[in-house]
């Protein structure tokens, strides 16, 4: 058989170069996925001998080395803790096997999706972060609670919707919903100027200024203004415009900050509350009140003040009973 090249090779070289070419992408491939390379391992799967598996992660190894613009920054090591050859990150791209458990546990405590998504999620999740060699552990230490996740009530696929929020509020483009109310189940149609997209207890939202103007004239500059949340799921339509709308910098909306300070997605005008606890876990109160501060500590009772948008503060206080005390 000739080649263009002019060199003519048999068919045994063939199939020789073939193989050699299966066994270096197979082992390249394991590698990438984090699993750990035994070369005795690798010569029993490929029915070959030591020397050629080595030889093989040397020709890995070589390419990486001088093809840094193809993967700068992985590299082949021999791991005497693990006794084999893994890929190197140097700059710590991939996740370990603790955090994808964490992940996956904060993913299933959501209840954020269907179950069938949920399924779907962690599933490609394991797959494509996990080592081969730990699958098996981490889906044995989710399996359970997977198994009994309930799901959200409004049992609706809605991450299509978000990312078109998503990229309406990167491209500063209005949007217009058909949106059903929570109390009366009423469907209303809003033009909006959509800013951040949030999470908070088993929801998403998204936070947009209503385009009326009406209530333009109430304000001087859009940060007097007070945004309106909408829960994703109930949205019964989207439409992105192509209409944009600007925020000056010295104006734009910053999600972090407001996330500190808004509690159960009320949104509202922002207040200055004070209070008293009585409780012995002030901990709790200053991660649940991000904005929270001390004033005083007087015999285990604390006087602390917060700033937050709107009343889902007082709904808090309320759940809390003797253990707050507003003062203002």
């Amino acid at each position: 058989m000739s080649f263009l090249d002019g060199t003519i090779w048999s068919k045994g070289v063939i199939r020789i170069k073939y193989d050699k070419i299966r066994r270096v992408l197979g082992i390249y491939t394991k590698l990438i996925k984090g699993s750990i390379i035994y070369k005795q391992e690798q010569a029993n799967i490929y029915d070959v001998n030591e020397r050629s598996i080595q030889r093989d992660i040397d020709d890995i190894r070589n390419f990486l080395e001088n093809n840094k613009d193809y993967n700068p920054n992985n590299s082949i090591i021999y791991d005497y803790k693990k006794m084999g050859y893994v890929m190197k990150d140097p700059y710590n791209r991939t996740f370990t096997n603790s955090e994808i458990l964490a992940i996956c546990k904060i993913l299933l405590d959501s209840r954020a999706f269907t179950k069938l998504q949920m399924e779907d999620i962690l599933r490609r999740l394991i797959v494509n972060c996990v080592s081969e060699n730990n699958r098996k552990l981490i889906e044995d230490l989710i399996g359970n609670e997977l198994f009994h996740y309930v799901q959200p009530q409004h049992k609706k696929v809605f991450l299509d919707e978000m990312w078109k929020i998503g990229q309406a509020i990167r491209n500063c483009q209005f949007i217009e919903i058909k949106y059903k109310k929570i109390k009366d189940k009423e469907v209303v149609t809003r033009r909006l100027k959509p800013v951040a997209i949030l999470f908070s207890e088993y929801y998403f939202y998204f936070v947009a200024f209503i385009d009326d103007d009406n209530i333009k004239e109430k304000f001087n500059t859009l940060e007097d203004s007070f945004p309106t949340i909408y829960r994703i799921d109930r949205i019964e339509n989207l439409r992105v415009l192509e209409e944009k709308f600007h925020i000056p910098y010295r104006d734009r909306f910053e999600e972090g900050e407001f996330r500190k300070r808004v509690q159960f997605m009320y949104g509202g005008k922002l207040r200055r509350v004070k209070f008293q606890y009585y409780g012995e876990n002030v901990e709790a109160v200053l991660d649940r009140l991000p904005t929270a501060k001390i004033l005083k500590e007087d015999d285990g009772i604390y006087t602390l003040q917060a700033e937050v948008f709107g009343d889902g503060v007082d709904m808090w206080f309320r759940s809390q009973g003797d253990l707050i005390k507003v003062l203002l």
